[in-house]
């Protein structure tokens, strides 16, 4: 929905169905009741989540023009669409694999071309489109020497490049701005703002200035603009709050390289003060077994006494090491809703996104907002709420706090 601050919508990856048609059928079971709760009389925007399946049959003419007699129908539009899970993200093991195929992958190039064509497709007039995506590969793939981590990062980047060609092709053809949001994530490739700014100024202008001079016999400032107009940080603010980072340091390092941010994305993580005495620490790490399930993967980022932090890849190994002395707090990898931020003994970083609204609210950074909790099938029983009315209330909540 548009507010003063910026597009407002929640991601569809909560639904399943990786066929176009399993996951329309969910859209029109749950979209119009989630906007007679929050947008009645307005149009409603949708942040669409296509599996690469879905996307092959939507990109057909006749299911386009079905799906955009509908939106008109039901006074909805498309502004944002999320291309980090590739593949199946219900009902599956996913883990790592949300990374699959990675950005060294041409599958992964062609899926992300494609959803582009079908945004561009979606838009409505005089409206910036956005996709988030992968921050290049998944880091436990590549980590067996500098060298590997060197060729993955070049390969990587060289196929955005191919991502910004089609964009910019668009662009000058009189299509829509559209830009990719590369999301960093704890153990991406690219997992907090700093490695995220090192590979745009060090690796992604020194490949793409040239590269775009080439093929549109531009100076060397446009090829610059184009490239901070088409890569753009998706600010998922769980990821940020995971590796400990303050909203407004990352903000003020984006701006001081003249980087743009495309989409907030509005997720909280867990997280828990870890007392020394064994009988209450216990109390939190069984807290934290709760929410161990199968499916995802829960990094968990440890904060030390001296302030250092432990990585652990997911919430088994952090529980191996749960009696850890030297830790004084974890924050875990989870997506809780966004309208609660205690759940029992354990807290959540919706702080973090009480901040970043406000910010956005004093002064609009990204155009486009997304609530991002896709773990309501996951979540302890005791959490679980009819799929309307919990998406209704995630969606009111950042009305509230953005005062609109």
């Amino acid at each position: 929905m548009h507010t003063p601050y910026g597009q407002l919508s929640y991601c569809s990856n909560i639904h399943p169905g990786e066929s176009w048609k399993d996951h329309f059928q969910q859209l029109q079971l749950h979209i119009p009741a989630i906007k007679q709760q929050v947008s009645p009389e307005q149009p409603f925007g949708i942040g669409l989540r296509l599996a690469n399946t879905a996307s092959l049959e939507l990109a057909k003419e006749e299911r386009l023009v079905e799906f955009r007699q509908w939106l008109t129908a039901n006074n909805c539009y498309v502004f944002t669409m999320n291309g980090f899970p590739y593949g199946s993200f219900h009902d599956t093991v996913v883990k790592d694999q949300v990374h699959a195929p990675d950005w060294t992958s041409p599958d992964r190039v062609a899926y992300t071309i494609r959803l582009f064509r079908i945004l561009a497709a979606l838009l409505p007039e005089g409206m910036e489109g956005s996709i988030s995506t992968s921050p290049l590969t998944y880091k436990y793939w590549c980590n067996r020497c500098e060298e590997e981590k060197n060729s993955v990062t070049e390969s990587a980047t060289l196929n955005i490049l191919l991502i910004v060609e089609q964009l910019v092709k668009i662009r000058r053809s009189g299509g829509p701005l559209m830009h990719l949001d590369i999301e960093p994530e704890p153990d991406g490739l690219l997992e907090n703002s700093a490695e995220y700014i090192d590979w745009f100024r060090h690796t992604l202008l020194p490949a793409g200035i040239p590269f775009l001079q080439d093929k549109f016999k531009v100076d060397e400032a446009t090829a610059t603009d184009w490239l901070k107009d088409h890569i753009r940080l998706c600010y998922d603010v769980c990821h940020f709050a995971l590796v400990y980072e303050n909203p407004t340091d990352v903000l003020r390092k984006m701006d001081a390289y003249g980087l743009k941010t495309g989409k907030i994305q509005i997720s909280a993580a867990l997280r828990a003060d870890m007392p020394t005495e064994t009988d209450k620490r216990k109390v939190i790490l069984d807290a934290f077994r709760q929410f161990e399930e199968p499916v995802y993967l829960h990094q968990v980022i440890a904060q030390t006494t001296d302030g250092s932090l432990i990585h652990y890849p997911d919430l088994p190994q952090a529980l191996a090491d749960g009696y850890n002395q030297e830790v004084r707090q974890w924050r875990s990898h989870f997506h809780v809703p966004v309208f609660l931020d205690r759940y029992e003994v354990l807290e959540s970083t919706r702080s973090d996104i009480a901040d970043v609204l406000q910010i956005q609210r004093q002064q609009p950074f990204a155009p486009h907002m997304e609530v991002e909790t896709y773990t309501w099938d996951v979540l302890p029983a005791a959490l679980k709420q009819e799929m309307a009315a919990s998406v209704s209330r995630e969606l009111q909540w950042v009305k509230q706090v953005l005062e609109f």
